[in-house]
């Protein structure tokens, strides 16, 4: 009797639906059709996270902001992942709240206890904000990206399998991005810098997040293509997508990307010659010192160079050091020394998360604007992970970020010295490379604040924290956890 009421409740909930949904679409409002896509996708957050986490990696290179949809908006996210997040993110927090039994040796994990600093202080700050509705958006959209590519992945990572799931699903859709920019290349003139600028648009925004982000998978696609376990035809495939991958990186015309993969490369030789630390701190001390004493000379080499960003590599490479006349760097310089001023004038609480690209306009100095200055905000950030929170947040805003880094780095380091497992420890040294390439990258830019760079930078970083608690014991990392 039960099962024949509730046969009927499903069939006559189907048939109501079909009728109001033929309804609205009579008087052509059609949002009411994507109902049962909500559903299924509330259904697989309570009954398949995982999967539904995985979904949402897949989907974040794919994202377009819903200020390409639709002008003229006080607010903007990212879709269809923000909203997804924000649901992942609730589900969390009723998880934690009823059933309390989240792992307390991720809670208690040196990286999580950095995060809860982090965040905290991103709260403080939002309560003495200049711009609270910015600044409340600002902390929200950290929480959710915070809750699903970090704890929540943390546990999708207890099963070692999803490690390589987690790096490929995000690569696959960011290939179809990857063809996507090239075929706009060939289109539009396969050599024009110019077409970079806006080739991956509107999945990325400029070719410097799009660039950031190929840096970031170059090496965990490198590990899988070499890696012993992966069969020939996996290992072919992978080798694929990584020569796509440095198609798009060398037609992204991106020079930090190509410094952050130059840093990165550097630190894999320093961790696989084993150097000691003390060697590593000296020879800092030494060029700092050669920097000091030769500080005059470099400085008028630097404005001595005249060459602009090219088409040509070795041109484009020389172009970094371009302060004199590259409008790129003279605006980088102009960001940052806006940054500077506006952590003058609030060292301790900052102006506000996220509020910077709306304050920094006064701080500009007019000898040091370029022709693509602007006063409206509306082009990029402080361009650095580094000195865009330390304007917003303050001293401890950097300080907090800092220690996050320091804290991962050392679990990183950790987890490739104790790791008994071979494939876990490729990984994990994968991951750390990767996020290697985005600390280099964030003195030059700033992308935390998308979906884009927040599943790899919090994803890695969950990798190397689940890798440390749940895999480096040898018992541990023979059996299958699920």
């Amino acid at each position: 009797m039960l099962k024949q009421i509730n046969k009927w409740w499903v069939y006559g909930g189907a048939i109501l639906f079909i009728l109001l949904n033929a309804l609205f679409i009579y008087k052509e409002f059609f949002y009411f059709s994507i109902i049962p896509f909500v559903l299924l996708l509330v259904i697989a957050a309570f009954l398949a996270l995982d999967k539904l986490l995985l979904f949402v990696v897949f989907l974040v290179p794919l994202s377009v902001p819903l200020s390409e949809l639709i002008s003229g908006l006080p607010i903007d996210m990212f879709l269809p992942t923000e909203p997804l997040l924000a649901g992942m993110l609730l589900i969390f927090l009723l998880k934690l709240a009823f059933e309390g039994n989240f792992d307390k040796k991720i809670l208690t994990h040196p990286v999580s206890i950095t995060i809860y600093l982090y965040l905290t202080w991103i709260l403080i700050t939002t309560l003495t904000s200049t711009m609270p509705l910015v600044s409340i958006k600002f902390f929200i959209s950290k929480l959710w990206f915070i809750a699903a590519f970090y704890f929540i992945a943390t546990q999708l990572f207890r099963n070692k399998n999803n490690a390589q799931r987690y790096f490929s699903y995000y690569v696959y859709g960011l290939i179809i991005v990857v063809i996507y920019a090239l075929y706009r290349h060939v289109t539009f003139g396969i050599f024009d810098q110019k077409i970079a600028h806006w080739s991956a648009n509107p999945f990325y925004k400029d070719h410097t997040s799009y660039g950031a982000i190929l840096a970031f998978y170059i090496p965990p696609i490198i590990t899988m293509t070499f890696f012993k376990a992966n069969s020939t035809r996996k290992k072919f495939a992978f080798g694929t997508i990584l020569f796509i991958l440095f198609l798009g990186i060398i037609f992204s015309y991106s020079r930090a990307a190509w410094v952050s993969l130059i840093a990165a490369f550097g630190i894999w030789t320093i961790i696989k010659l084993r150097i000691k630390l003390w060697v590593i701190v000296s020879g800092v001390v030494v060029l700092g010192i050669f920097i000091a004493l030769l500080g005059p000379g470099i400085a008028r080499d630097l404005k001595s160079n005249k060459q602009d960003s090219s088409t040509n590599f070795t041109k484009h490479i020389q172009s970094i050091s371009n302060v004199s006349t590259d409008a790129s760097n003279l605006e980088r310089l102009n960001r940052w020394n806006c940054a500077i001023r506006m952590f003058k004038q609030k060292p301790f609480f900052g102006w506000g998360p996220g509020t910077y690209m709306f304050n920094y306009a006064p701080f500009q100095i007019s000898s040091e604007k370029t022709i693509i200055s602007t006063n409206m905000g509306n082009k990029g950030n402080a361009h650095s992970e580094y000195l865009g929170p330390l304007s917003e947040q303050g001293v401890f805003g950097t300080l907090f970020y800092l220690l996050i880094i320091i804290a991962t780095i050392a679990t990183g380091i950790r987890v490739i010295k104790k790791t008994k497992s071979y494939e876990l420890r490729s990984l994990g040294f994968a991951a750390l490379m990767g996020l290697i390439t985005y600390y280099f990258h964030g003195i030059l830019n700033n992308f935390l604040d998308t979906d884009k760079a927040s599943a790899p930078f919090w994803g890695f970083t969950a990798l190397l924290v689940a890798i440390d608690v749940y895999h480096t014991n040898k018992k541990r990392d023979t059996e299958e956890v699920s």
